[in-house]
């Protein structure tokens, strides 16, 4: 058998022997085609597209670096200022007159509203239309707003929200944010903000609005208190930047963020339940008497502290869009006027420290007294009066008042001097050292300056004028013993780490002696005690009371001429140890009297006897030193 014989005859794949090819069918023989050219341009256009993508990742991640992510940051990062709690007002107790709450400022990014972010051509117009009912705006200005300026990335929208106003946007904001993530909208509030600015609030409504003043629409102080220690108030904002994504800040992202520094509190020198008395008290009188304004100062007349400083009418510091704007400011500060007989405790204290005269010296009183241009009246006529000078402060004479003061020099000019010069050491003609906003020093020519009839109506409370502070400040001079103490407004203040500082101790000065004090707080009493004086509804049972009337003709602010006048009272008590000063005066009543006794004698009263049984001042145990009023010509 042959090798061809036995090869195994040919099998498929299933194991079966596979039929013998017929011989003579002549076919070629299979070929497969060589890969590779494909596989070289495979490769070769994946090389292209690698090499296409290195070449835009240089770009953006080295070359264009820089813009690319100036762009993303453009909507990626949003600043907001972080407000710095306004400090609170208190009085000597620590009770708080103006505070701050929570509140708002609703601020937009107008240039996430442009066609080309927003994707949308009208998103202004529709954020308006979602804000103006939340924020009470109108629509119109809200687009305004938005629209002003197409490339500010900061508008304030409303100013002092609540927190419930900033919930209401919070939760619309996430709701258009969700829709705009399915494809269903475009978030147009992406850019709505708010900052926290606090709102200040006024517990105890008018009261002492004329001190604390008010906070403007742009949180700082003005007027008052507010104004002059906005710096220390306000504090240092804060800021905090953060990444956001759809209006809605990213958890992972950077957060930077420079912390707020608190305000510092300021503690004042009143004291809030007598500076209610006072207010209701002058309030009271203003309107029965139909009178322009009145004023009432309280002030300790140991330290200068001011502890009532009220103003009528007044204002709401929290509404004061609303008020009056005559009223706004502190009229007791900022009123320029002629004092009238208050004035003459200052001529008499000079006639008395210069040695001229003593309570006892007689001064014979005519009808009229010829000087100058005119002929010098008391305001009743009489006969002539036989007083002692003690009589003549007692009875208010212009005249004699004139007499006495005419005595001081060796000539009216040398006499002008010296009065000028006492006039100027309790404080008149400058400021009252208070430092504050709009204050008035008030109006004092130098003597070489006064006109022939001011020579003689300078010593009675003409010709000159002053603040109500500084009125005060004269009764407190003497109550003090002689030396003026600077008045004060601001007891310390209070910083964020709780540490409570004093304020400085104020200025001293000596005006008259001691021994010149105390002879002008026996005078000052026969005023209130004695029948004849003026000051008998001042009177309070159980004290020793020291006082003085004033009734001076008025200049009319509007025209500059004489028109009405001013009813004034001065005094302090315990006249023989003196702890509190009260001076009030009141504008151009036109109703009832409108002498000082009557209508500021009644308002000093009441305030006074508020005081002394608020500071626990015992009654006066000794009885008043009775000066004479009259003398017997001959005798």
């Amino acid at each position: 058998m042959t090798a061809a014989q036995w090869r195994k005859p040919a099998r498929d794949r299933s194991g079966r022997p596979r039929a013998p090819r017929p011989r003579g069918s002549g076919g070629p023989p299979v070929r497969f085609g060589n890969p590779r050219p494909r596989l070289r341009l495979v490769s070769l256009g994946l090389t292209l597209v690698m090499l296409a993508f290195v070449v835009r990742l240089l770009q953006v991640q080295a070359v264009d670096a820089n813009a690319y992510s100036a762009k993303a940051n453009v909507n990626r990062y949003i600043p907001v200022t972080l407000a710095a709690e306004r400090g609170s007002i208190t009085d000597r107790s620590g009770v708080d007159l103006a505070t701050t709450v929570d509140a708002y400022d609703i601020t937009a990014a107008p240039d996430l509203l442009t066609p080309e972010r927003a994707k949308t051509a009208d998103a202004p117009r529709q954020a308006a239309v979602l804000l103006s009912p939340i924020l009470g705006v109108s629509e119109e200005t809200l687009v305004r707003t938005l629209t002003a300026n197409p490339k500010s990335k900061y508008a304030v929208l409303a100013r002092q929200q609540t927190p419930q106003v900033w919930n209401q946007l919070k939760d619309l904001k996430s709701a258009l944010a969700d829709k705009e993530a399915k494809g269903r909208g475009v978030n147009v509030l992406a850019g709505i903000n708010r900052e926290a600015h606090s709102k200040r609030v006024y517990p105890n409504g008018e009261l002492a609005a004329g001190i604390l003043g008010f906070v403007d629409s742009q949180g700082k102080g003005g007027a008052g208190v507010e104004q002059l220690l906005n710096a220390k108030l306000a504090g240092k904002d804060g800021k905090r930047v953060y990444a956001q994504s759809g209006g809605r800040q990213v958890p992972t992202g950077d957060v930077k963020e420079q912390s707020a520094v608190p305000g510092t509190d300021v503690e004042l020198t009143i004291d809030r339940d007598l500076q209610w008395a006072a207010q209701r008290a002058i309030s009271d009188q203003v309107q029965e008497s139909k009178a322009d304004r009145g004023y009432v100062v309280v002030q300790d007349t140991k330290t200068g502290e001011i502890l009532a400083l009220a103003n009528a009418p007044g204002f709401d510091p929290a509404n004061v869009s609303a008020a009056d704007p005559q009223a706004l400011g502190n009229a007791a500060l900022t009123d320029a006027y002629e004092p009238g007989s208050t004035s003459k405790l200052m001529s008499l204290a000079a006639v008395l420290e210069e040695g001229v005269a003593t309570p006892s010296t007689p001064v014979e009183v005519p009808n009229r007294l010829p000087r100058a241009d005119r002929a010098f009246a008391d305001d009743i006529d009489h006969p002539t009066w036989h007083l002692t000078l003690n009589g003549v402060l007692a009875k208010s004479s212009n005249i004699g008042t004139i007499l006495a003061t005419e005595q001081l020099g060796k000539n009216q000019a040398a006499s002008n001097q010296i009065l000028y010069s006492y006039l100027r050491s309790f404080g008149l003609g400058r400021p009252t050292g208070l430092g504050f906003p709009g204050e008035t020093p008030g109006i004092l020519a130098k003597p070489q300056d006064w006109s022939a009839s001011q020579q003689y109506t300078i010593p009675f409370g003409q010709g000159l004028s002053l603040n109500a502070v500084q009125a005060a400040s004269v009764y407190s001079t003497i109550a003090g013993g002689g030396e003026r103490v600077v008045p004060t407004l601001v007891r310390g203040t209070k910083g964020p780490d709780g540490q409570f500082t004093p304020a400085p101790e104020p200025a001293r000065s000596r005006v008259v002696s001691q021994q010149t004090a105390k002879t002008l707080a026996h005078m000052l009493e026969s005023v209130i005690d004695d029948q004849e004086g003026t000051g008998a509804k001042a009177k309070i049972p159980g004290y020793r009371v020291a006082g003085k009337t004033g009734t001076s003709n008025r200049v009319d602010p509007k025209t500059g001429r004489y028109h009405g006048y001013t009813a004034s009272f001065a005094g302090f008590a315990p006249a023989d140890k003196p702890r509190v000063t009260v001076y009030c005066a009141v504008q151009n009543p036109t109703k009832g009297s409108y002498f000082g006794g009557q209508v500021c004698g009644p308002v000093y009263k009441k305030v006074m006897e508020f005081a002394l049984k608020t500071m626990r001042v015992a009654p006066t145990g000794k009885p008043p030193v009775r000066l004479p009023v009259t003398y017997q010509p001959g005798g």
